[in-house]
């Protein structure tokens, strides 16, 4: 039994779900999941998830994530990205000052329209099958923060950024609205996930590399529950308290407020729980009994 999770370095060309079916194969996991998925034009860190850790994908997909983007202005496409049609050409007369005065315009807190080539439902049917028919819908604008934005590069017409931003962030429609800014048009030609949360890329393993190693090489590759949610506050109950938290109950807990990992008597991770102002810690997601009799099982 497999639980823990994989850094992958996912290609371009690729999808989420066909780079996640290959890594559960060559682990012969039995489930597996993901921590945010990425465009089959997009490449980078994709966070996946084995056995009892894809009960722990909500926490890692609410954290932020950090991207290459690389932005091709004078150029509007029917998608926001380089697979869809040119729909409008503008002139690039962009200074370097230009630039920084414009990024300054979309730093912290923003409000920003989904665009219709995106997953989201309208009506039960996604919003980019619509676009598919000509159709486009009113979207309301959701609050999404850009925690950082930065010029790693101007050539024109590409303008490569550094993006760290909160989930729910449409990239290509930040690559629109800052081609906007400055006062011409822009679709997102690149984009490569550096990031998520405290994860990083540089620790990530490409696919083709994963394939071509023994067994043995490839658990080494592999997080344990303890080191996925290591950037958690850590409870730690006794056999007493475990029970009671494995049932439902609510405990008392001198921890700060949010989401904490749970340690049982033996040692090994139980769950996710959440702790109140008040003390008080109840349980959000339970490792099964089973997985954590012995802390050693989680560490591979």
């Amino acid at each position: 039994m497999i639980d823990g999770a994989l850094l992958l370095d996912k290609p371009v060309g690729v999808s989420s779900n066909r780079a996640l079916q290959d890594a559960k194969k060559l682990y012969r996991a039995s489930k597996a999941g993901h921590a945010g998925t990425l465009d089959p034009l997009a490449s980078g860190l994709l966070v996946v998830l084995f056995g009892e850790a894809t009960k722990f994908a909500g926490p890692l997909l609410d954290d932020d994530k950090e991207y290459q983007a690389t932005l091709k202005l004078g150029e509007r496409t029917t998608t926001g990205d380089a697979e869809g049609e040119v729909v409008e050409r503008k002139s690039v007369a962009v200074a370097e000052a230009e630039i920084e005065a414009a990024l300054a315009r979309f730093r912290g807190d923003v409000d920003q329209v989904p665009p219709m080539h995106s997953a989201l439902k309208r009506d039960g049917v996604p919003l980019y099958a619509l676009a598919r028919k000509g159709q486009t819908v009113e979207r309301a604008a959701r609050h999404v923060r850009i925690a950082a934005l930065e010029k790693l590069g101007f050539e024109p017409p590409l303008l490569e950024l550094r993006v760290r931003c909160s989930k729910g962030t449409y990239v290509r429609t930040l690559a629109e609205d800052i081609g906007a800014a400055l006062g011409t048009c822009a679709h997102l030609a690149a984009l490569r996930r550096t990031a998520s949360g405290r994860f990083s890329v540089q620790d990530a393993v490409a696919p083709d590399a994963l394939a071509a190693m023994t067994e043995s090489e490839r658990a080494r590759h592999l997080l344990a529950l303890p080191e996925l949610l290591a950037g958690l506050p850590r409870a730690e109950l006794d056999a007493e308290q475990e029970a009671r938290f494995r049932n439902g109950q609510k405990l008392k807990a001198f921890l700060p407020e949010g989401l904490c990992a749970v340690y049982g008597a033996r040692g090994g991770v139980i769950g996710l729980g959440e702790a109140d102002a008040a003390g008080t810690l109840r349980p959000l997601r339970l490792v099964a009994a089973s997985q954590t009799a012995d802390k050693h099982r989680q560490t591979l």
